[in-house]
């Protein structure tokens, strides 16, 4: 479904369940920056009203989900750590945001976003299967079916936004791309780490 071009170690579930305050923080602010990228989408495209409308939806949605991340970091007595930068989305958006039109710019901008929720999902599907905590079993296993809506969510928008580009073609070559830079992860106990 999300064609992304390699699938995380299951492993790697086992990296995080060494230091699950780790992931909830990294967690918490990856939802923090994706509620973040939809608003600064929308003040850069606002003429775009169903753009706007559906984005304002999935930044309240990815809000709650950082509430959500946060209560979880409450009730088990954890700190929300500082906020980590995510090389990860930094090797990504070097690849991707390449100057061009302003269609353009949405355009990559759509699909930059649609790759970070495409693997946000499939990191959510790994813990969802391998992780022995339930609660986050569970927890989730729920957030991967809401991901897997906001990676739709994008790739829709841009092949919608992308009349004249071979958005296909594009996103094609970003899979690629996304397969390379992942390789160097899965090492941290962190979403995209």
């Amino acid at each position: 479904m999300l064609g992304l071009k390699l699938a995380t170690d299951p492993r790697w579930a086992k990296l995080v369940e060494t230091n699950i305050e780790e992931i909830l923080t990294d967690h918490a602010w990856c939802e923090q920056k994706a509620a973040t990228n939809a608003i600064t989408i929308i003040s850069l495209n606002s003429e775009h009203e169903e753009l706007v409308t559906e984005l304002l939806k999935l930044a309240q949605e990815e809000l709650e989900h950082f509430q959500m991340v946060h209560d979880i970091i409450k009730k088990r007595g954890y700190t929300l750590g500082r906020e980590r930068r995510d090389s990860y989305v930094n090797e990504l958006f070097k690849v991707q945001m390449k100057g061009g039109s302003r269609q353009q710019a949405l355009v990559n901008r759509l699909l930059f976003s649609a790759m970070i929720e495409a693997r946000s999902c499939e990191r959510f599907k790994v813990l969802s299967e391998n992780i022995k905590d339930e609660e986050l079993s569970k927890f989730y296993k729920d957030l991967m079916i809401s991901e897997a809506g906001h990676y739709t969510t994008f790739l829709g928008f841009a092949r919608k936004y992308g009349e004249g580009i071979d958005v296909d073609k594009l996103w094609k070559e970003l899979l690629v791309a996304e397969g390379e830079i992942i390789k160097n992860y899965g090492k941290s106990e962190t979403i995209h780490g």
